[in-house]
């Protein structure tokens, strides 16, 4: 269980800059040519956390839980076996607020915007992998946990579009119109466009 010690706003951040060199730098705790894991030691917060790879299926949850380079929980084994069934050579689990909290309800109840920020360069960066960008929405009923949450996603919706990102999902929509979680999807499950502004437009 990771329960946040305290706001974000009291801790020194990484840039994701600085994350992203630090995680491309030899560690002795995994191997750094599969894992993409920034910041690169488990921390109140995580960039992201992915496989290498040329074609990325990039998730979009909401927040952090505790997954780590060869310790992924549950929801990341089903993002990696459902990137894979879907012809993508890697995963990179992203997400709206990088916050790590086991349980959604322990999320700061306001937006760190430096948190924000840096979290959107980590976006950019991830989009910039693949030369046509897949992001897969799977954040389910969980984005009504904050106010804040919809407003961080759609900065990620402005910067995508930068980078001619393609919105996906997996399942069933919620009767909201929220897109599926991954878990509890079928191993074979296949991705379907997703209009991610048309969403957004109703929130």
């Amino acid at each position: 269980m990771h329960i946040p010690s305290g706001t974000t706003a009291e801790l020194e951040l990484l840039s994701f800059r600085q994350a992203l060199e630090a995680a491309n730098t030899p560690s002795d705790t995994y191997d750094i040519d599969r894992w993409l894991y920034a910041p690169n030691f488990y921390s109140e917060y995580r960039y992201i956390l992915g496989t290498r790879g040329k074609n990325p299926l990039i998730c979009i949850g909401i927040n952090p839980s505790t997954a780590e380079p060869d310790n992924l929980d549950n929801t990341l084994k089903s993002v990696e076996r459902i990137a894979l069934g879907n012809g993508f050579d890697s995963f990179i689990m992203f997400n709206v607020y990088a916050q790590r909290a086991t349980n959604p309800d322990a999320m700061e109840k306001e937006c760190n915007m430096a948190l924000h920020r840096e979290n959107l360069e980590a976006f950019r960066y991830v989009l910039s992998i693949s030369q046509k960008p897949a992001v897969w929405a799977a954040w389910g009923a969980i984005i009504e946990k904050r106010k804040y949450l919809s407003d961080c996603l759609k900065d990620m919706l402005e910067v995508g579009e930068e980078y001619g990102a393609a919105w996906y999902c997996a399942g069933a929509i919620t009767k909201k119109g929220h897109p599926h979680h991954p878990l509890y999807l079928r191993k074979d499950e296949k991705l379907k466009p997703f209009d991610i502004a048309g969403y957004l437009a109703e929130r």
